[in-house]
C-alpha cells in the first residue's frame, strides 16, 4: 500500500531520511576508469552503465559469453539517481522529505592505493559539502574517510571533515581498516571520531563469501541472497566484535547508526548475551561479571538504528531493543528502485518503511514523528550551522 510519509512532517515535525547515498561524479570516473571490481562497466546496447561490486558480480561478469543483448548483465544499472543533485532533490520531493543526510555507498574508498586515499577522500568529501551548499538546510552527508591511508594522514583526515560545514559524521564499512572493526589500531580514530562529535553511520558492503550461497544462487537468485541476508550478518558479525573487543567501553562517547536496523542484532542480542555469560573462556579471563556492560545497555547508550528493514515486525524489533528514540527514518536512494515503474514516481521500497512506522508507533504519534526526523534532528544537529 502506498503511504503518503508527508502527513507524518509538519512545518514543526520535518520528515529525514538519513540513508540515502550519491556517487559524486569524480567518484564515478574513478570507478570507470578500473578494470577490477569495485567499477563501473558500460556494455553496448545496454541504456546505462553497470555498477559492479560484489565477488558474485565479477564471477558473472568473467563468466559472460555471446553479446549484451543476450547474457544477463551483472550488477546494476547507474542511472541519474546515484550522481545527479537535481534528481536527489526531486526524489525528496516526490516522498515529501524535508532533509537527507546523503553519504558515498559501498565500496567507499576501500581499493585506493595508501599514497593516493588522503587526497581522494578530501576531493570527495569537498564534493558531498559542495552539494550540500546547493541546498542549504536540506542536505547533510557522512563523509568518507582515506582508510587505506597512513595512520598521520588518516587522523588528519578526521579533523578535515569536522571542518566542513554540513557534515554530521562519517560513513564506515565493517572491515575497517582491514582486520575488522575489532582491531585496536582502529580505537585511536574512533575516539577522534567520538571527540568531534562525528557520528559513525556504519554501513556493510562484503557480506558473507560466495561459497555460503551455494552453487545455484549467481545463476538463479539474483541479488536476493546477498543482500538480504549477506549484508544484515555481515553488520551484525561486525558491532558482535566490537562488543566482545570492549571497543564500547575503551570508546564511551562513541555514537554509532547501524544500517538495515542492526542487521539481526535486535534479534540475536538476547542470543548474543547468554552466549556470553554461559561461554567458559570468557568467564575464566575475567571478562564476565560486576560491572560488564551488557549487550543491551550497549544498544540503548551509544548505538542508533535506521528503519531500513521493510516490515511492522523489524521495526518493532529494532524499537524494543534500542527505544524509539534511537531509530531513524532512512530510503537506502537510488537502491531498490520500482521495476519497470515510474522512477520519477513514489517508490514502493520507500512506502514500505514508512509504513511500518506507521504500523509499529502508531499514525500521527509522537513516536511515529521521532523516527520520522524528529530524532535524526536532535542527533545530528540538523538545526545547527556547523
Amino acid at each position: 500500500m502506498d503511504v503518503d510519509i508527508g502527513t507524518i512532517g509538519s512545518p514543526t515535525h520535518s520528515v529525514v531520511d538519513i540513508h540515502t547515498h550519491m556517487y559524486p561524479p569524480a567518484y564515478v570516473q574513478l570507478l570507470e576508469s578500473r578494470n577490477s571490481i569495485p567499477l563501473i562497466r558500460k556494455f553496448a546496447g545496454a541504456k546505462e552503465p553497470r555498477l559492479i561490486i560484489l565477488p558474485a558480480e565479477a564471477e558473472s561478469l568473467d563468466k559472460m559469453t555471446g553479446s549484451p543483448e543476450t547474457s544477463h548483465l551483472p550488477g546494476r544499472p547507474v542511472t541519474t539517481h546515484y550522481s545527479s543533485l537535481k534528481q536527489k532533490l526531486h526524489f525528496m520531493d516526490t516522498h515529501k522529505i524535508d532533509i537527507s543526510v546523503i553519504s558515498l555507498a559501498n565500496p567507499w574508498l576501500d581499493f585506493v592505493a595508501p599514497e593516493d586515499a588522503g587526497e581522494t577522500a578530501k576531493s570527495i568529501n569537498q564534493e558531498f559539502s559542495n552539494m550540500c551548499a546547493e541546498a542549504p538546510g536540506r542536505l547533510f552527508f557522512f563523509a568518507t574517510l582515506p582508510l587505506t591511508a597512513p595512520p598521520e594522514t588518516l587522523l588528519a583526515a578526521v579533523g578535515h571533515v569536522r571542518s566542513l560545514k554540513s557534515c554530521r559524521g562519517v560513513i564506515l564499512g565493517t572491515s575497517g581498516l582491514g582486520r575488522g572493526l575489532d582491531d585496536p589500531a582502529l580505537v585511536p580514530v574512533l575516539r577522534a571520531l567520538a571527540a568531534n562529535r562525528l557520528t559513525v553511520f556504519l554501513h556493510p558492503h562484503y557480506g558473507l563469501p560466495s561459497e555460503v550461497w551455494g552453487p545455484r544462487a549467481t545463476e538463479e537468485y539474483g541479488h536476493v541472497l546477498p543482500l538480504a541476508l549477506g549484508f544484515p550478518m555481515e553488520t551484525t558479525i561486525a558491532v558482535a566484535r566490537m562488543y566482545l573487543a570492549g571497543v564500547f567501553d575503551q570508546v564511551p562517547d562513541l555514537r554509532m547508526l547501524l544500517a538495515h536496523s542492526g542487521g539481526t542484532l535486535p534479534f540475536l542480542a538476547g542470543r548474543i548475551e547468554s552466549c556470553v555469560v554461559h561461554d567458559g573462556h570468557l568467564v575464566r579471563e575475567g571478562k564476565v561479571g560486576a560491572g560488564r556492560r551488557t549487550v543491551w545497555q550497549v544498544l540503548r547508550e551509544q548505538v542508533y538504528l535506521d528503519a531500513v528493514v521493510y516490515s511492522e515486525v523489524g521495526l518493532k524489533a529494532a524499537v524494543d531493543a534500542s527505544g524509539a528514540d534511537r531509530l531513524m527514518f532512512g530510503t537506502d536512494h537510488p537502491f531498490f528502485p520500482p521495476l519497470g515503474g515510474d522512477e520519477q514516481g513514489e517508490w514502493e521500497s520507500v512506502t514500505w518503511n514508512a509504513e511500518a512506522v506507521r504500523k509499529a508507533l502508531g499514525d500521527g504519534t509522537d513516536g511515529a514523528r521521532a523516527v520520522m526526523g524528529g530524532n535524526a534532528v536532535e542527533v545530528l544537529r540538523l538545526r545547527e550551522d556547523s
